[in-house]
């Protein structure tokens, strides 16, 4: 009777309660934590999510500009002592390389899930693989027409024609309700200005004038911007990640590609010897190029369109610069002081940039603090501070 009386008591049945509560507890976690590692690993949240925790700002420019000059050298060896002056059969075969890529990821599971389909237009998608095959021929066919002089001047012509690219498009402008917002556009335009008048004095030594060269460099520049606003503007507000989107864009790409090759690449492309060392040099440049597009991608989802075209001017400089500190290469002294200068504007507007982009995650975290301060306690909650309770006024 003694041990029946015992096991009916108080203290027994809250402690069979209270172990009953802890069995529920740790299966409730259990499936909280099975539910975060699907929603980090399987949706296009999560997706997007880790390659912001992976590659922030700072990692995705920096991988984009080793690449990027990687790949400079990679097409000098493939254009000039290979002798492989297809621009555009160079351009489908990075692109073709990359969706191969692609679609092994694919097949073993490891390309990141795209968004529902009715959140992104299909428009949209394709729009942005037209953009990127006129903007990738184009480039390469233009640095083949032109002087290096003339190529970069179209390139510093990209930078304006984001900002009202920008404009036309999604309406993005500051507002000047705060003094302190008209003073930092107003700086971030300065600095803007500094870096393409530098670039300028440092890289446009010859303009030769090519009426062929100069109609491709002016019909290259709006596709270039336009292509740097839509990767940018899809992953910030669409829930793309970079390889998600070459996946679904690569395809485009490629069939624009091949119709271009006819019109802009000159005639004995399919008639180029393969042997193994040409082929080894094509093939580590469209390896490169995958890593380019790739690394790309990152930095416009990470930045913007305009600090993207900075970093690309930026990656000019350096290579001028280094030049000539490694490599006795003698420039000029404008030159020279013409990249310092841009160097001095690209500090400038990367620090404004920085500064504005942390005042805006803090205004945004804030309402998120607020309003989990404001949030109710729900059933479960209130049911264990019961508990609590209970289980100290037995003690």
């Amino acid at each position: 009777m003694g041990l029946l009386s015992f096991l009916r008591g108080k203290d027994v049945r809250r402690f069979i309660k209270r172990k009953d509560s802890d069995a529920g507890d740790a299966g409730r976690a259990l499936e909280e934590l099975r539910g975060v590692l699907y929603s980090e690993l399987r949706t296009s949240e999560g997706a997007k999510r880790q390659q912001q925790r992976l590659c922030g700002p700072v990692v995705a420019m920096t991988f984009n500009f080793l690449v990027a000059v990687g790949i400079i050298m990679a097409n000098k060896l493939v254009m000039g002592k290979v002798g492989f002056n297809f621009p555009i059969y160079l351009t489908l075969i990075h692109y073709s390389s990359a969706w191969v890529l692609l679609a092994i990821f694919k097949a073993f599971s490891l390309l990141p899930a795209s968004p529902p389909s009715k959140t992104t237009p299909f428009s949209s998608l394709f729009s942005l693989g037209v953009v990127m095959a006129f903007a990738s021929g184009l480039a390469n066919t233009s640095l083949k027409h032109n002087s290096v002089g003339f190529y970069q001047m179209a390139k510093i012509a990209v930078t304006p024609t984001i900002v009202l690219a920008e404009f036309i498009l999604f309406r993005k402008t500051v507002t000047f309700n705060k003094v302190r917002e008209f003073y930092t556009m107003l700086l971030q335009i300065l600095a803007l200005a500094v870096v393409s008048v530098g670039v300028a004095v440092a890289t446009v030594t010859d303009l030769e004038f090519n009426l062929f060269g100069a109609c491709i460099a002016v019909a290259w520049i709006i596709p270039s911007s336009i292509n740097k606003i839509l990767w940018s503007n899809l992953q910030q507000q669409g829930n793309w990640t970079a390889l998600a989107l070459m996946w679904k864009t690569t395809p485009v790409t490629i069939f624009f590609l091949v119709a271009l090759m006819p019109w802009l690449d000159p005639p004995g492309g399919f008639s180029f010897v393969w042997n193994l060392s040409n082929s080894s040099a094509v093939l580590i440049s469209a390896l490169l190029g995958f890593l380019l597009q790739w690394s790309g991608a990152l930095a416009l989802g990470a930045t913007s369109a305009t600090s993207h075209v900075v970093l690309g001017q930026f990656k000019t400089c350096v290579i001028l610069l280094g030049g000539y500190v490694l490599f006795d290469s003698d420039p000029g002294l404008v030159s020279i002081c013409g990249a310092v200068t841009a160097l001095l504007g690209m500090s400038v507007y990367t620090s404004l940039n920085l500064k504005e982009s942390q005042e805006s995650s803090s205004s945004n975290q804030t309402p998120k603090q607020n309003a989990s301060a404001l949030k109710p306690k729900s059933t479960e909650d209130t049911t264990e501070e019961t508990n609590v309770k209970d289980d100290s006024n037995a003690v």
